[in-house]
């Protein structure tokens, strides 16, 4: 039995309408004897008549009477398909959108985007997870839409667009008792400091350049997150490093003042990254657009 092509299945579906061969080929802007042909095709492999020429037209048998609801809608299904990805509506879409980030984007960017979502998208739903080993894979395979912070491991194979740009800056209590406004080299070396291990975002870069100026840190307490920072800085005399835009946010929330390194420390830019596979996504193209139009360059 020959393969259904779909020519034919286009031409059963115009006959049954029209009740005729012509017209069916006119339909279609193809010859009739094109249409004749596909018709017979369509004979042998459904091994019926299909269509009896009577004096009202073509007739469909009880084989084609059968088959029509079927046929028309595989060929609706696939004009659906073939057409262009539906458009995404945010004021009524109804969807959850995973993004993997850094502690640091939860504090700076979060807030900016859940605001916004709610005015605009309020069916919509964000779950955060923080950036981990298995983050490459994940957006591999579509659990997760996006991944946002600086991320180098992710710089290749990935799409990726810039947002906003950051560098460093480091926290002291308000009532330190010797650091106050200014922060020399010497002044930063003989005081304690607290060291953030969180990986996989890149801040790896201070410890190189501090390295590479020989200038040495005391690192009496290690963190895993960004998150409690402050409230440690503020109730001891501990000094931290951190990306510019979360300490200026961390000294609005605590007693901490803000400081310029001693030496000067890269830039580094935050971007957003998602894999090929979903770049086509039209909700995942709004979200994009959203986050560029929220941090493109903003002065957050």
């Amino acid at each position: 039995m020959a393969k259904l092509n779909l020519d034919w299945l286009e031409v059963f579906v115009q006959i049954y309408k029209t009740q005729s061969v012509s017209r069916a080929a006119s339909q279609l802007g193809m010859e009739q004897a094109s249409a004749s042909i596909a018709l017979n095709k369509l004979r042998q492999h459904f091994d019926d008549r299909l269509f009896i020429r009577t004096a009202d037209g073509m007739v469909p048998t009880p084989r084609a009477q059968s088959i029509y609801p079927e046929l028309h809608e595989a060929l609706a299904r696939i004009e659906t398909a073939r057409g262009k990805p539906a458009a995404f509506s945010p004021s009524d879409a109804v969807r959850e959108f995973r993004i993997c980030m850094t502690d640091i984007s939860e504090i700076i960017i979060l807030p900016t985007l859940i605001n916004y979502l709610q005015k605009t998208a309020p069916g919509l739903v964000i779950e955060a997870e923080k950036i981990s080993s298995d983050s490459r894979q994940r957006l591999t395979s579509g659990d997760v839409d996006l991944a946002v912070g600086f991320l180098p491991n992710l710089e290749a194979g990935f799409y990726q667009q810039s947002l906003f740009e950051q560098d460093f800056v480091c926290l002291a209590a308000k009532d330190h008792p010797r650091v106050q406004g200014e922060l020399t080299r010497s002044l930063f070396s003989s005081e304690d400091h607290i060291l953030v291990t969180t990986s996989g975002t890149g801040h790896a870069i201070v410890d190189k350049v501090l390295f590479k100026q020989k200038i040495e840190r005391r690192v009496v307490l290690r963190v895993p997150s960004y998150l409690g920072v402050a409230r440690i800085v503020a109730q001891t005399n501990f000094l931290v490093i951190v990306p510019r835009q979360l300490g200026m946010a961390l000294a609005a929330q605590e007693q901490v003042q803000v400081l310029a390194p001693p030496i000067s420390l890269p830039h580094y830019k935050v971007k957003q990254h998602w894999h090929e596979r979903f770049h086509a996504d039209a909700g995942g193209i709004w979200l994009r657009q959203t986050m560029a139009k929220l941090f493109l360059d903003a002065s957050l």
